[in-house]
């Protein structure tokens, strides 16, 4: 659709006859109010008052103002703008915004908020990192909108109703997860103690758990270092675990037949790579860089290989049982318990970029329950949470889409 028809492709019957969609500068839309003049170090502080204080690194963030000692709370609808970031998100009320590089835009004449918001999602417009794109560049900025403030409002409340849905859905899983750190919490032992607080009745006069150090149950096998450019999705005969993709999008609970995972490029020689150094299910595999304390060491147990054949690659790092004493799929999930985790991070070391060695990993201490039976139960359990988890993310990520495709339609298509 040419610029000179600008005209949905879906438009509300009660509109069908009115005259087509215009051009204009975000100026015309806008009012801006003032910067506001102080700065603070993380977008989760709080003020004394436990008010939310929003500050650089979010941009068109929707809100509600009467605007009063710098506490936006509901009524009247505004747009903040941040000079640095093209990202955007909802926030709760009452907030605060603290930041010289945010402005405060208010709805001008009769138009609505919410539409120019959504209107603001459809333009191509992005800046670099560390780049400023001052108020006066984005108040040039030009959307697509209709001149009857009504369309624009059935439009506004045909996509807050969506929103609506994903925001109960994201809720939904908010409380998945908390239920699973629950659970997480009560099915492993906690700090200085060597039984959960929850414990399957049948297991219940089963006695302490096992604490042993990591080297008695595992040994490091040698991994790879080939990076991105020798591997590809199209073909190959072996995979291969980039360290990325464990920061990224694999499960805790590695199958291979639920994963997209590289192979080796074809023409690169693995003859040299020795047999026991392929992945085995039951295998840890640890990513020993991370530039977040959060990540490092953040793991994956190969749960299912379906026959094929695998490789830990470049900064990973691979853990074998000497002989087995976990089950396989309890080893997932006991690498994400808090005790492990911190004891991880304790071991990590560097400034900017943060490592973890095979030696250091060693140096913690693991727990587990001697009955095996007990150690599926507990995997089993918190798998089955984590099916629900990721039902959830796809739903919501489907809700999203649809958006994405409704808007599509609402607005008139533009070729630059």
């Amino acid at each position: 659709m040419n610029k000179e028809k600008l005209i949905p492709e879906l438009r509300f019957p009660e509109f069908k006859n009115d005259e087509k969609w215009t051009f204009e500068e975000l100026e015309q839309c806008l009012d801006y109010l003032q910067p506001t003049p102080y700065l603070v170090e993380s977008t989760d502080y709080k003020d004394e008052y436990e008010i939310p204080v929003l500050t650089a690194g979010k941009t068109f963030i929707l809100g509600y103002t009467n605007e009063k000692e710098g506490v936006f709370r509901e009524n009247l609808p505004v747009i903040i703008f941040d000079d640095f970031t093209t990202a955007s998100q909802f926030v709760d009320f009452p907030f605060k915004a603290k930041s010289s590089a945010m402005k405060i835009l208010l709805a001008k004449n009769d138009n609505n908020i919410k539409f120019v918001y959504e209107a603001i999602q459809n333009i191509n417009y992005e800046v670099g990192v560390h780049q400023r794109h001052w108020i006066s560049i984005f108040s040039k900025l030009k959307i697509t909108i209709p001149k009857n403030p009504n369309e624009q409002q059935k439009i506004a409340t045909c996509l807050s109703s969506l929103d609506e849905v994903i925001a109960a859905h994201s809720q939904k899983l908010e409380l998945l997860k908390d239920h699973k750190k629950g659970l997480m919490q009560n099915l492993f032992p906690q700090e200085g103690e060597k039984v959960p607080k929850y414990r399957f009745k049948e297991f219940v006069n089963d006695g302490e758990w096992i604490l042993e150090p990591f080297h008695k149950v595992y040994n490091f096998l040698v991994t790879n270092s080939f990076s991105r450019e020798f591997l590809n999705y199209d073909n190959g005969t072996v995979k291969n675990i980039h360290y990325g993709d464990i920061h990224t999008k694999f499960s805790s609970l590695f199958d291979i037949t639920k994963e997209n995972v590289p192979y080796i490029n074809p023409a690169i020689s693995i003859e040299r790579i020795r047999e026991e150094c392929y992945c085995l299910e039951g295998d840890m595999i640890f990513a020993d860089a991370s530039e977040d304390l959060n990540d490092v060491g953040k793991s994956i147990e190969i749960v299912n290989l379906n026959g094929e054949k695998l490789l830990s690659g470049l900064h990973t790092l691979m853990a074998r049982q000497i002989e087995k004493k976990l089950e396989i799929g309890f080893g997932g999930h006991l690498f994400k318990t808090n005790g492990i985790r911190k004891q991880i991070q304790k071991e990590s070391q560097g400034a900017k970029v943060l490592g973890i060695s095979g030696t250091r990993i060693s140096n913690i201490q693991i727990y587990y329950p001697e009955n095996p039976k007990e150690q599926t139960k507990i995997a089993s359990c918190l798998s089955s949470l984590d099916t629900l988890i990721n039902a959830q993310v796809e739903k919501i990520e489907q809700l999203k889409l649809h958006k994405k495709g409704l808007m599509h339609g609402l607005f008139p298509m533009v070729k630059s």
